[in-house]
């Protein structure tokens, strides 16, 4: 550490940490579909992690480690609900989710109907959809963050993508998306 990190208390780890932020919330939300409950996580998420830093060892890991740190959160929030039911039922009971705020009504219909069908996955492929395909996690990323092995973790993103194909297929939602993507 150098002597103006000393002076003025600047920490390198923790602004790291502090910039995954908004990817954790994003994927604590689309996790457990309550804002509160997201924040929570990522919050517990961020004191664990700077608590524990001295069991990173490498810094080129800190995305996974922190996810994993979430997937740990999130599954002692299970654990504390007591839950007893099989947690692929969970998606059952999730509120959907918000439309986002944007000006052109078809967009934000799209954007209502693909949360959905993310929302109705059962919760392990939703998971890895949204570590994957939405924070850009490699496979192996995903595999150390919810300790769950590569082949396991491709399996579940492959039905979780044809999931997704078949229900977004069925109102033409898919050509949309589709479409959408590559405005980008």
């Amino acid at each position: 550490m150098d002597l103006r990190n000393l002076l003025f208390g600047v920490d390198p780890l923790r602004q790291q940490v502090e910039h995954w932020r908004p990817a954790l919330y994003r994927v604590a939300y689309s996790w457990c579909h309550d804002r509160a409950l997201a924040d929570d996580l990522v919050q517990e998420t961020l004191l664990k992690a700077l608590s524990r830093r001295a069991q990173l060892r490498d810094s080129e890991r800190l995305k996974g480690w922190l996810f994993a740190i979430l997937n740990n959160a999130f599954r002692d929030h299970l654990r504390r609900l007591r839950i007893h039911e099989d947690i692929d039922e969970l998606a059952d009971e999730m509120p959907s989710a918000s439309p986002s705020p944007e000006d052109d009504r078809a967009t934000a219909e799209i954007v209502l109907r693909v949360r959905a069908a993310i929302a109705v996955l059962p919760l392990g492929q939703r998971q890895v959809l949204t570590l994957v395909d939405l924070e850009e996690l490699s496979y192996a990323e995903v595999a150390q963050a919810l300790e769950i092995p590569i082949g396991t973790v491709m399996s579940r993103l492959c039905r979780a993508r044809a999931a997704l194909r078949e229900a977004l297929t069925d109102d033409r939602v898919a050509a949309q998306v589709i479409a959408l993507g590559s405005r980008r």
